[in-house]
């Protein structure tokens, strides 16, 4: 699901979206390779091969801009709110989806890229701002809407603090893509995921509780991890 804002049409020809789709993309390709500093508007509009102008007719701003180009490369990566299945399948989405999230845990420009735009607040904060408001704060209310249908449904404890739920996922993602040393194997950054949503309590509902009656640990961390 796109969070993109709409930009108000400027005048003359309709804008191309193709040109659109290319400025993104070399905002995105300056800020991993210069900074916040180096994403100047006229090196984007050269990597994109378009005129300043092209670029200043969809974006006021530099943090504007950049904010949905970090947007754009975050939507490659599914997100579990995104579907319609009840909320007591959650578990299973969470499961199909792993191998993607997996993945991406791997790419070496996500890890550089959640680098720069964290290390952005001090000197840029109008980039945070505007991505906290334009794509944050949605992507936040969708999850915690997902998350209250689950809680509902059994998946989640009936006590469960959804806001303080989503910053500890948050806060472990970061944990492990920037403090962790050289990007993880698929396999192991799986294994991370599972255990992070194990800790936070996600639970099949259709399933019956496990008993801790002397069993392998293991194999409770595996039963409750889900097939």
């Amino acid at each position: 699901m796109s969070s993109k804002r709409e930009q108000p049409p400027g005048p003359g020809r309709p804008r191309d979206p193709d040109a659109d789709a290319a400025i993104l993309r070399a905002g995105l390709e300056v800020l991993v390779e210069q900074g916040v500093a180096g994403a100047s508007i006229d090196r984007i509009a050269k990597r994109a091969d378009v005129a300043k102008v092209t670029v200043y007719r969809r974006w006021s701003s530099k943090e504007d801009l950049l904010a949905d180009a970090v947007e754009a490369a975050r939507e490659e990566i599914p997100a579990a709110d995104e579907t319609d299945t009840p909320a007591e399948d959650l578990p299973g989405i969470i499961d199909r989806l792993l191998p993607q999230w997996s993945e991406a845990l791997t790419r070496p420009r996500l890890r550089i890229l959640s680098a720069r735009l964290l290390g952005a607040g001090p000197d840029h904060p109008k980039l945070l701002d505007a991505y906290r408001e334009h794509h944050l704060k949605p992507r936040r209310e969708r999850a915690l809407a997902t998350l209250r249908r689950a809680r509902d449904a059994g998946v989640l404890a009936p006590e469960a603090d959804l806001d303080m739920l989503i910053d500890m996922m948050n806060g472990a993602i970061m944990q492990y893509l920037l403090l962790n040393g050289a990007p993880p194997e698929p396999a192991a950054a799986r294994e991370y995921l599972e255990r992070l949503f194990r800790q936070i309590g996600f639970r099949d509902p259709r399933r019956p509780a496990l008993k801790d009656d002397g069993a392998d640990t293991h194999q409770v961390a595996e039963a409750e991890s889900g097939p």
